[in-house]
This record gives C-alpha cells, structure tokens and sequence, in this order.
C-alpha cells in the first residue's frame, strides 16, 4: 500500500498505471495555516512517498504528521520515500553552532518510520544518522536510459571530482568511458579547467550531478567542452533545484537538458517511479 503526500501527488498517475494500491489521504490546513492530515484507509504496511522540496519544512512536517495518523490508525511497518531530501547538503558544521540539519531531520522521521529510500542523496554516508534502515537509490538506470540514443558512442562527465561515482555509475549502464573536470593551475594568476584524460574533440558529451540550482558550472562546463571541439553537450541531472531563469540559462548552453522527476520542473522529462518501487 502506498501513501502520497503532497510532495508525491505529481507521481499519482504513474504509479496507478503500475496497478500499485493507493491509501486515500485527506490533506489540507487549518485557518491558522497548520497543516492537516487524515488517512482514509486502513493495513498493517504502507510505504509514503513524498519529495521534500519547497516549501520544504511545510513538506518535512507533512511527513511527520503522515507517519504519526498512520501509526494512531494502527499500521505497524512504515517505510518512507522521499525522492528529494531536503537539507542533505547541510551535512557538516562549517561554523561553530550550527546544526547537522540532516541529521535531525533524519532522527525526527526515525519516530515514525521504519525504513527510509532517498534518491541519490548528496552524500550517501549522511543516512547512518537515520535509526533503521536506510537507501540510497541510484537513478543511474533511467539517466542512461533516457540519454542511450542520443548520446551514442559518447561519453559521460562529471562536474568535478566529487561526482565522479554518479558518472561511472550511469557511463557503466550505458558501456562507455567517463570522467570528470578538474582545476589546473596554469600560471599564479590563471586557473584552467578542463576534462581529465579525455579527448572530447567530434563527442557527444553527457554531464551528470546530483542537484542543479544556478546552472552556473553547467554552462561554463559547456563553454569548455565546446571549446575543445565537443559534438553535442547534454546534461543529465537528477534533482532540479533550479533557481529562477536557471532553466532557460543552461538550455540555451547546452543541447538538451533534462532531469528526474524526483521534483516536478517543466524539464523533468525522466522518471524515477522505475527505481522507487523496485529499487
């Protein structure tokens, strides 16, 4: 059985057509703008689904009080589902007094939930802070898929080396070579950037990455690959957190941009329910 909250409503018609079992849900807010829940039907098991992003903390909230009416309904396994986790990049103290605030999300939704799957998580060591089990799915399978025949005999980058494992994960679904941009400073003043090992010269290229807000990496890594003599520069990305005018800043550099629907943009154009439900 499964639960969508509001962050899931834009995967409903996907799932239906995957004959899955959806538990009805009543979800609104008082007058006072506090958020209402209350679940219609009834089982032992549900898994909820529901990306936190913006408004992000209404979306957080949402969960709890989805978890907390599923247990006072008497389900006794819960599993949650979230495509795109809110606040996984704020994963260490920078300053002194700051919150791990992954971490007390996690724990907050370890109350209620028995089991946590996250959709390519910023850094995937962050889910030891949840208290029961806890996956990172990877939506290589569907980037490749998606990118397969445009991409041809191409070949796949990451933005830098941080990412690297994201492209070799969807470079060895599509049997082609990867790497990743690194930084070489070329003189005291003057910093390069530039593909490493590769020759890009008459190649279709696919970036890849976790999250795309600015675009600004993109573009300039776009610019560069054109530079060296890239064919076709595509960028594959799975959460689209893009900030305003991003969109049509990085489609006009590159040939296709695209990213999953673990959050609805008009270039959401691939789908991860494949791999959330059978991961």
């Amino acid at each position: 059985m499964f639960v969508l909250g509001s962050g899931g409503k834009h995967l409903e018609s996907e799932l239906r057509d995957l004959g899955v079992e959806i538990i009805e849900i009543e979800l609104g807010k008082f007058p006072d703008g506090e958020k209402y829940v209350r679940i219609l039907g009834s089982g032992k098991e549900a898994t909820v689904i529901s990306s936190t992003f913006a408004p992000q903390d209404e979306k957080i909230v949402e969960l709890l009080l989805i978890g907390d009416a599923l247990r006072e309904k008497g389900f006794e396994k819960l599993r949650a589902v979230v495509p795109y986790f809110a606040y996984s990049r704020q994963d260490r103290v920078t300053k002194e007094g700051e919150p791990i605030s992954v971490r007390a999300i996690m724990k907050a939704l370890g109350l209620y939930y028995d089991e946590l799957y996250v959709v390519d998580i910023h850094n995937p060591e962050t889910l030891r802070h949840f208290p029961g089990k806890a996956v990172n799915i990877s939506p290589a399978r569907v980037i490749a898929d998606y990118f397969r025949e445009k991409l041809g005999e191409g070949l796949v980058l990451a933005p830098d080396r941080g990412a690297l494992g994201r492209a070799r994960a969807v470079a060895e679904e599509l049997g082609l070579d990867y790497s990743h941009f690194e930084k070489r400073r070329v003189s005291p003043t003057e910093v390069e950037i530039r593909p490493v090992d590769v020759d890009v010269k008459g190649k279709n290229v696919l970036i890849v990455d976790d999250i795309i807000s600015t675009g600004g990496t993109m573009i300039r890594a776009a610019e560069i690959l054109r530079r060296l003599g890239a064919k076709k520069v595509f960028v594959g990305v799975t959460h689209g957190v893009f900030a305003e005018g991003a969109i049509e800043r990085v489609s006009r550099a590159v040939d296709e941009l695209a990213v999953t629907n673990t959050i609805p943009t008009p270039v959401s154009k691939i789908s991860v329910v494949p791999v959330i439900v059978s991961p």
